[in-house]
């Protein structure tokens, strides 16, 4: 006959002592490296979601202001006012966005818009890009997608690129600047080819451009 005596959690009997069972306690390293590495994951998708959105939305604007092109429209249109914005996205869809916003300007009239050369007289080389009429208030603006930041003109006869890096607005109607210079010659700033004199100009850049 055998005894069996408990003592520490062991068991004795006539062939000696069987050692105690042993337990384990559910450790939390596996769940530790789980989340370090889910932590890792998420980290690589946010930076490559925001490397996605910073390419899709491409180089920040460049926004600048417009002024009277010359000293008698100065003195006729106290209060005009233009902005313009460039947002670059030719490397995204093939070509850039041109935002201008004027104000102040003579009430429901119309004006053409160039990339100019020279933002004086006698201008260089120009391209026509839109045109925009004023509401009854003396605003207008338009919006042009365009290459704007690399537009350029080119001879093919020469061989000479000219970059227009400058913007000009005209009176698109000869005689809607009447008011504000009589008996001023029409000019060719427009599709029909007759326009009024220049309205307003980034000439307040010079002797630099305010497009690269």
């Amino acid at each position: 006959m055998q005894s069996i005596q408990f003592k520490n959690n062991s068991t004795t009997s006539r062939r000696g002592t069987i050692p105690p069972l042993e337990t384990s306690t559910p450790t939390s390293a596996p769940r530790t490296r789980h989340s370090l590495l889910l932590a890792i994951a998420t980290l690589g998708l946010t930076l490559m979601f925001n490397l996605a959105a910073a390419h899709a939305q491409g180089p920040r604007p460049s926004r600048f202001n417009l002024v009277p092109a010359s000293d008698p429209i100065a003195a006729c249109l106290p209060n005009a006012a233009a902005t313009v914005a460039v947002f670059p996205r030719e490397d995204i869809r093939g070509v850039d966005t041109l935002d201008l916003h004027a104000e102040g300007l003579r009430p429901n009239t119309t004006f053409a818009v160039f990339l100019t050369e020279m933002p004086v007289p006698p201008f260089g080389a120009v391209q026509y890009i839109g045109d925009f009429t004023t509401n009854a208030a003396g605003r207008g603006s338009v919006r042009v997608d365009a290459i704007i930041d690399e537009a350029f003109a080119f001879n093919n006869i020469t061989g000479v690129r000219t970059d227009l890096n400058h913007i000009v607005f005209w009176f698109a109607d000869p005689n809607d600047d009447e008011d504000c210079i009589p008996g001023s010659a029409p000019t060719h700033f427009d599709g029909d080819g007759e326009a009024g004199v220049a309205a307003m100009s980034s000439k307040n850049f010079l002797p630099g451009a305010p497009l690269p």
